[in-house]
């Protein structure tokens, strides 16, 4: 069955489509398309508290080009959810309202702590046997979502004002790191013994590059490597030599920052990073949905 999941992101919006189907180990969600447009509200929100005039008219425009798709692909369902920038936006209301109806998409506005337990709704799927807790990280442009599972159990979730967006805007006081570590702190007799599963473009692309694309994981050296030598490119330069879209040669430097904070405050040494995130959650939440209607 077919659905599709928009996530309205501080940094990009994506629409995905994507087929879903049983397996021995539950069900799983197979793209069938990904659209990503780089809109960046978060520039807007963290900076000056409101989405600009400029930036509705993207996100309109894009909702109506995200309808006209799903009238052509006639998904069984789908869900738009807005996380951190549209959730302290000021004038997030109104723009919700516009959207609606320019578009016909209703947004829901979803917590941190909701986005946490989305994006990590299926991560049972992937963790291996080594360790029965497994920490799960989304770093997007406006806040940082942890959640910890124990084997197939939801454990604890946390959403944290440490994003790159956020970052790059110097938005993030040391405060909020930590609140970050003392929270991951309560974890304690479990550091250096859990699964990491990392979610995000960011994380994506530094395993491409850095890491072990045949399996996608990433250890801790390499992603100190890969920080430290793309912070010390120009940007131009990660755009011209390695070959990095402009909207994610500036993030993926404060992402892979936080990646590494949180393994060596975690004693933790390598990432799993499956490439998936609050769209696929989406897509899975809703498939469960209409499986339970329909038993």
């Amino acid at each position: 069955m077919l659905f599709s999941g928009i996530d309205i992101g501080s940094n990009a919006v994506r629409i995905l489509f994507a087929n879903v189907h049983e397996t021995k180990g539950g069900p799983v969600a197979e793209k069938a398309s990904l659209l990503r447009i780089p809109i960046r509200l978060g520039m807007d929100v963290f900076t000056h508290g409101r989405i600009s005039e400029q930036k509705i008219e993207y996100l309109v425009k894009t909702m109506t080009a995200f309808k006209l798709l799903i009238d052509v692909y006639q998904p069984v369902g789908y869900r738009a959810a807005a996380t951190s920038a549209m959730r302290e936006a000021s004038n997030s209301t109104e723009v919700m309202k516009l959207v609606s109806r320019e578009s016909g998409i209703e947004i829901e506005l979803i917590d941190g702590i909701e986005e946490a337990r989305i994006i990590s709704s299926f991560s049972n799927l992937l963790v291996n046997k080594n360790f029965n807790k497994t920490l799960y990280i989304d770093v997007g442009g406006g806040s940082t979502e942890i959640s910890v599972l124990d084997g197939r159990n939801f454990v604890a979730s946390n959403s944290f004002k440490i994003g790159t967006i956020r970052l790059l805007a110097d938005a993030v006081p040391d405060e909020e790191w930590d609140v970050m570590h003392r929270w991951l702190n309560q974890f304690k007799e479990d550091f250096g013994r859990m699964n990491v599963i990392g979610s995000g473009g960011n994380i994506n692309k530094i395993t491409k590059l850095y890491g072990h694309a045949y399996n996608n994981v990433v250890n801790l050296d390499q992603l100190s490597y890969a920080y430290q030598q793309l912070k010390s490119m120009p940007l131009q330069t990660r755009i011209d030599k390695i070959g990095l879209r402009p909207d994610r040669a500036d993030v993926i430097v404060p992402a892979a920052r936080i990646f590494i904070k949180i393994l060596k405050w975690t004693n933790l040494q390598v990432v799993s990073a499956p490439k998936l995130g609050l769209a696929d959650g989406l897509v899975l939440l809703q498939y469960k949905q209409h499986t339970a209607l329909t038993e």
